[in-house]
């Protein structure tokens, strides 16, 4: 059972990427450092005031490597979130190709990679010092549902296809590798994920009609900038549909992995337990549990 799943996982991520028969325009992102600051104006609206800049970058890899690159960011795109650059800072650009075969570049961000490498190796560290194998076991299927992410889901999303389908099936199959390769192939196991495909896919309608009903569209500045280079190809209100779904994976796994452990060690310490009782007192235990889930809701609202 666990080669079948290994295997259906790898020929996923060697399908191809592409949902189209039509060449895609080029597309790359790559680090770059600001060598120059060529321009810088201060633009007030009604929103407030912001700054945009005209940057001369040198690309540190990828095709653009060493070359010197022109970033002109004072233009109509009053974005609100946009960063104040200075020589000498890392930062990470996006290069394509507009419908006329235009070079596009944007800069997205500072280059975080440094500190983001030493937090992963802290926490790489503790996970090995606290779980042992285990931690090791949940360490690779973590690293697994990274590459589905990146290799899957990302590319599929960016040419076109169905965001919620595609979030669903990516999410399923990290679901499946990651509870049967931490848990084992046993009975836990199967009942766990049984459960998970089942909350996935309820959490997917919920989400949907409350997006329609809310009028969700996901559209933002940003992401009009991602419409206008991807030539209108992404699904704005799919796509936050397929974030809401990747997000729930994390508390739908704690959360159903350790209820079925309840009911695994109640009917361990007492075998004389019928299912009925079991039942009522796992409910017990969980509804225990659902205000340490609930309280942080709010404030997950206002802090977004």
């Amino acid at each position: 059972m666990f080669k079948k799943i290994a295997l259906f996982l790898l020929l996923l991520l060697l399908l191809p990427t592409s949902s189209s028969a039509q060449e895609q325009p080029k597309e790359e992102m790559f680090k770059a450092r600001v060598i120059e600051i060529m321009q810088q104006e201060e633009v007030i609206d009604e929103a407030g005031s912001i700054i945009q800049q005209d940057l001369k970058l040198k690309g540190l890899e990828g095709n653009f490597k060493n070359q010197e690159i022109i970033f002109e960011g004072i233009n109509d795109w009053q974005i609100l979130s946009s960063q104040v650059y200075k020589e000498g800072d890392k930062v990470i650009v996006s290069y394509s190709q507009d419908i006329e075969g235009n070079d596009v570049f944007f800069v997205l961000d500072y280059d975080r990679s440094s500190p983001i490498l030493w937090l992963t190796i802290i926490f790489i560290l503790s996970v090995l010092a606290i779980g042992r194998w285990k931690g090791l076991r949940s360490l690779l299927a973590l690293i697994a549902s990274f590459i589905v992410i990146l290799k899957f889901i990302i590319p599929q999303i960016l040419n076109g296809a169905n965001p919620v389908m595609i979030s669903v099936i990516g999410a399923i199959i990290i679901l499946i590798f990651a509870i049967y390769f931490t848990q084992g192939i046993n009975k836990k196991a199967h009942i766990a994920n049984l459960a998970l495909i089942i909350s996935l896919l309820f959490t997917a309608l919920l989400s949907f009609w409350f997006t329609k009903l809310a009028q969700l569209t996901g559209y933002s500045e940003e992401a009009s900038y991602l419409m206008n280079i991807n030539q209108g190809n992404l699904n704005l209100q799919g796509l936050l549909l397929a974030g809401i779904l990747i997000g729930t994976l994390g508390v739908l796994d704690d959360v159903i992995i350790s209820q079925v452990s309840t009911v695994e060690q109640l009917k361990q310490a007492n075998p004389q337990l019928s299912n009925r009782q079991i039942y009522v007192r796992s409910l017990k235990v969980g509804i225990g549990r659902y205000p340490k889930f609930k309280t942080p809701c709010p404030y997950d609202i206002i802090g977004i």
